[in-house]
């Protein structure tokens, strides 16, 4: 069957955000020469998704839809989905596939845990006890595009020795970034470390640095330093490839709807000893409350 991919951006204000976007789609290209990969934007650039489905159909029996996106918000659920029912009445011999987007995965953990310590060495390693963490991201009137922020903040802050790791948004929801500060000077921080939760530059970027250096001057006493955004990561090169993988059904259905604690160490340890309850076929018994703590929970001291 040939099948084409279509790899869909958000799109930016600011030309060197899609610009980033075309120049990473070259390189995965790159990577998979057995692919014929069109590039597409949700909004501000030329090529935008109606006409990408339209050339990702042309020659093609099949097109697999892969959003570049972290969170499935407004976009990945409405946007998209409405474009592709539009681009089947167009082309019915074509099927089209839509795969996940991104979502907040080990893999993007690994990437903010590398852009942490990126931002600890900046600050000449300072104790992490006293350095606080914000996962700030872009913000959406969906709630749970901003609970995959939360989520993944968590998990950061399990895997790491800051006691303070919290969320901050650059728009449309709360608490913003300056509120985020403000309250971890309050609680005592010397050290703050801002991690953007963004793939690529865009105007956003460019005000979250000038959001950054106001925020520099009314703390002096507290040294703020601000990460890099995702960029041109292994990982997410490796999760696309994995989506398409999962879409084109190379990868067994079980495996893509395995749940994060499928592989936790509680269930590891309790099938070990032959006593495994974890109660997935029942909604009311799944009590996982490991992962449910708030992200912005202090830490008991390790001994």
């Amino acid at each position: 069957m040939k099948t084409n991919i279509l790899l869909v951006g958000h799109g930016s204000r600011n030309k060197n955000g899609n610009r980033e976007i075309e120049e990473f789609a070259a390189t995965w290209r790159a990577m998979n020469p057995q692919w014929q990969i069109e590039t597409c934007f949700i909004e501000f650039a030329e090529v935008l998704i109606d006409q990408g489905l339209d050339n990702a159909a042309q020659g093609a029996e099949r097109v697999i839809v892969v959003p570049l996106i972290l969170n499935a918000a407004g976009h990945v659920k409405m946007e998209i989905p409405h474009f592709i029912a539009d681009a089947r009445q167009r082309h019915p011999g074509v099927e089209f596939i839509y795969a996940r987007h991104l979502g907040a995965t080990d893999a993007v953990l690994d990437i903010l845990k590398r852009n942490l310590r990126k931002v600890m060495m900046s600050l000449d390693m300072p104790d992490p006890k006293s350095t606080g963490v914000i996962l700030l991201g872009r913000g959406s009137s969906d709630r749970v595009a901003n609970g995959e922020v939360a989520k993944i903040a968590r998990w950061l802050f399990e895997e790491s020795d800051h006691e303070l790791v919290d969320i901050a948004f650059t728009g449309i929801t709360y608490p913003r970034l300056e509120t985020a500060v403000q309250r971890q000077v309050a609680l005592g921080m010397t050290q703050v470390a801002i991690l953007p939760y963004y793939l690529f530059t865009g105007t956003l970027i460019e005000r979250i640095k000038r959001q950054v250096e106001r925020l520099q001057t009314q703390y002096p006493q507290t040294a703020i330093a601000n990460g890099n955004y995702f960029g041109f990561e292994d990982e997410i090169y490796a999760l696309l490839n994995q989506r398409v993988n999962e879409a084109m059904g190379e990868i067994d259905d079980a495996e893509c709807a395995m749940m994060e604690c499928d592989g936790c160490l509680y269930r590891q340890e309790a099938e070990a000893e032959h006593h495994h309850h974890h109660g997935h076929d029942d909604p009311h018994h799944h009590d996982h409350s490991h992962h449910q703590a708030h992200p912005l929970a202090h830490k008991e001291p390790k001994v």
